[in-house]
Formats: structure tokens, C-alpha cells, sequence
């Protein structure tokens, strides 16, 4: 079996202990969690665009398309990242080899609102976390930076929405870790389906 045949097919060991679905779902979804430690091997550029490449084949409004990508992977790339990522967030994702800004243009091409460009932006993540996860790499998506600084820094004119911040690189040792997040290092579980679902419409 290969190593993307046992991702998509089989529970990994970390996550056994950790994650138990109600419902058949692949094991892929499971295996998929936000790891805070990095290792500071890097990522080939065959495995970061086929990551970029599956999500810019996420499904938009009218086919718009209106996520864009910043990448940061080489030292003078990430130094500017780190400028805008907030302390807490540095602390761990300093270590990451590869950071991506997720941003979404509000305007369609014929200069109208775009009500879907954040809804978009997310199904992107989704593909780009779950594509990562097949080629053995971890992600983790930051929300605390500095939108203004990383707008000025990274020259992104207004019209285009600051989402995340994608730490993407390939999993560590936890003990490199400040020691607040070795404890939180555990792929985290899920509320019970039935608190989220409504049939018909909502009941407390």
C-alpha cells in the first residue's frame, strides 16, 4: 500500500485515540489536523503547487474564482510574514518552511459585489488542507496577523479580503514546541453531528 493509499484508507494512530466518526466518512478527513509543530524540512515545489494547483480547483460563485495566493517560502520570503503574524502564532509557525495568505477579491470582473468570495476562500482552504494531507504534509490556518501590516507589506490593494494565514510544512517534534503547546499537540475532536444538523428548521 502506498503512503497516499494508507492515508486516504486507513485511521492513523495519532488520530485513533482522538477521533471517531458516526458515519463511514474516509479516513482522509480524520487523518487531516492542525499541527503546531513544524519540522524545518522544506517543501519541493512539486508538492506546494500541487497543494495550490488542487485549490484553485475548488468550487466558486459563477466560476469567479476570487482567491488569491501569497507565498512565502524561501528565508527573505517568510522574514516579511513574520512581520505581521502575531506573537502567539509566531512562536510556533516560525518554524513552518512554507506560509500562504489566503485573500478573496470582493468584486466580481464586472466590478459588482461578490457576496461569495469569503464562502469561496474557505472551500479553498478545505482543498489546499485536504491535498496536503495526501502528500504527507500538515497545515494549520492562522486568522491572528495584521491585516493592515500585511496589506502594506505584501502591496495587496483594497479590494481583496485578508483571510488566513497557511502554515504548511511537514510534521516536527513537539518537544521543539514552547512548552504551552506540547500539551495542546493531539489532533482535537468534533462536537456530535446532531448539535449541528437541523432537519427542517432550528431547535434548540
Amino acid at each position: 500500500m502506498s503512503n497516499v493509499q494508507a492515508i486516504v484508507n486507513v485511521i492513523a494512530a495519532e488520530v485513533q485515540d482522538q477521533r471517531v466518526s458516526d458515519y463511514p466518512v474516509s479516513p482522509l478527513f480524520l487523518n487531516r489536523w492542525s499541527t503546531r509543530a513544524f519540522s524545518n524540512r522544506e517543501v519541493n515545489d512539486q508538492d506546494l503547487y500541487t497543494v495550490l494547483d488542487a485549490a484553485h480547483w475548488a468550487p466558486s460563485a459563477f466560476n469567479d474564482q476570487p482567491w488569491r495566493f501569497f507565498v512565502a517560502k524561501t528565508e527573505e520570503q517568510r522574514s516579511v510574514f513574520h512581520q505581521f503574524i502575531n506573537e502567539f502564532n509566531l512562536s510556533w509557525a516560525s518554524s513552518a518552511p512554507v506560509l500562504i495568505l489566503v485573500a478573496s477579491d470582493k468584486l466580481r470582473a464586472n466590478g459588482d459585489p461578490n457576496g461569495a468570495h469569503a464562502f469561496d476562500a474557505g472551500a479553498v482552504w478545505a482543498s489546499m488542507a485536504i491535498q496536503a494531507t495526501m502528500l504527507g504534509l500538515f497545515t494549520h490556518a492562522m486568522g491572528g496577523f495584521d491585516r493592515d501590516k500585511a496589506r502594506q507589506l505584501l502591496n495587496i490593494p483594497e479590494q481583496f479580503d485578508l483571510h488566513a494565514v497557511i502554515a504548511l510544512g511537514y510534521h516536527g517534534d513537539k518537544s521543539a514546541l514552547p512548552e504551552a503547546f506540547q500539551q495542546r499537540e493531539v489532533p482535537n475532536n468534533r462536537r456530535p453531528l446532531n448539535e449541528l444538523v437541523f432537519e427542517g428548521k432550528f431547535e434548540e
